[in-house]
């Protein structure tokens, strides 16, 4: 299993491939080979040895969502992955987490912004206050007379 977090946690005095490589345990020349693969997965291999610091705020939230892939986890938990990434980092990164979900990684995601949700996810729960309100396919969660309460009001 592997997560991130909902606020950004790189480390800003390391690269960006040596925030992918402080995750591993195996042998260097094969995480390096992943690191940098990874990073071209999210079209960020030219900044590989740039410091995390240096990097946008959508650029970090892409290094840190691939240092939880340098471990090959089955189930990856994804924490507002959306919130403060400008769409064209946003949509490097729902690219990746599809072509996960294809290679059959389960994928939970927490997340605000339903366009990402309903364009991303192929079963979604809505919850309102803690309590489960609403569970289905994107299509039907639309059309749920409760979700629509709860989130516009009557």
């Amino acid at each position: 299993m592997g997560r991130t977090f909902q606020v950004i946690r790189v480390f800003p005095e390391l690269t960006a491939l040596e925030n992918l490589l402080v995750v591993t345990t195996g042998g260097y020349p094969e995480a390096r080979r992943r690191a940098q693969e990874l990073l071209a997965l999210v079209k960020l291999e030219r900044l590989a040895d740039e410091f995390a610091g240096n990097l946008s705020y959508g650029q970090q939230k892409l290094v840190e969502f691939i240092r939880v892939l340098m471990t090959d986890p089955e189930l990856v938990l994804l924490d507002e992955p959306a919130a403060g990434v400008n769409r064209t980092l946003l949509n490097e990164l729902l690219d990746a987490v599809r072509r996960l979900r294809d290679e059959g990684k389960t994928v939970l995601l927490v997340e605000h912004d339903m366009k990402v949700v309903m364009g991303l996810c192929e079963t979604v729960f809505v919850l309102d206050h803690g309590e489960k309100l609403a569970e289905g396919a994107p299509g039907v969660i639309q059309a749920d007379e409760r979700v629509i309460e709860a989130y516009f009001g009557r």
